[in-house]
C-alpha cells in the first residue's frame, strides 16, 4: 500500500510509529521514497531499507521520534557504504556528527555518565535510550 496519499503528504497510517510521532518532512522523506522504491524494487522490506537510508541523511532519531539534523549526510559507516555494506548501522543516531552534538542529543535524553562517554560510546547510549523511548511510547 502506498504510503504517500492524493495530497503528496505522508498517510500517518501508513508509516512506522516513530514517524507517526515526527515531523511533515519526516514523514513525507520515508514516504515518498518508500513508494518510488517500491515502484522499481516491487519488494516491501528492500523498500523500506531504501526509505530509512533516505531519511537517515536528513533526519536523525532522538528519543521516539526523527528530528531534522543540521546538515545532509550519511549518519553512519552503514550508510556512507551503500546496499553492501557490512558496517554495523547505529540505528538513526548520526553517528557521523561532532561529539558534542552528541553530548547535546545525550544530554536531552537524560544519559548518565555522558561527561565521560567516549564518541562511540555516546552513540551506543542514544541507540539504546532511543530504543527504550520507542518501546515506552508503543506500550502507552
Amino acid at each position: 500500500m502506498p504510503k504517500t496519499g492524493k495530497d503528496g503528504h505522508a498517510r500517518d497510517e501508513e508509516l512506522p510509529s516513530t514517524l507517526q510521532r515526527s515531523g511533515e518532512k519526516a514523514q513525507d522523506t520515508f514516504a515518498k521514497t518508500y513508494d518510488a522504491a517500491m515502484e522499481q524494487y516491487d519488494d516491501e522490506e528492500r523498500a523500506s531499507r531504501t526509505a530509512y537510508a533516505s531519511l537517515k541523511h536528513t533526519h536523525e532519531k532522538v528519543g521516539d521520534r526523527w528530528e531534522e539534523k543540521d546538515e545532509y549526510g550519511p549518519s553512519d559507516a552503514h550508510a556512507e557504504g551503500g546496499r553492501d555494506s557490512r558496517a554495523p548501522t547505529a540505528g538513526g543516531v548520526d553517528a557521523n556528527a561532532s561529539k558534542q552534538h552528541l553530548y547535546e542529543v545525550a544530554q536531552r535524553l537524560d544519559i548518565e555518565g555522558r561527561s565521560y562517554m567516549t564518541k562511540k560510546e555516546l552513540v551506543d547510549a542514544i541507540r539504546k535510550a532511543n530504543d527504550a523511548a520507542t518501546r515506552k511510547a508503543r506500550e502507552g
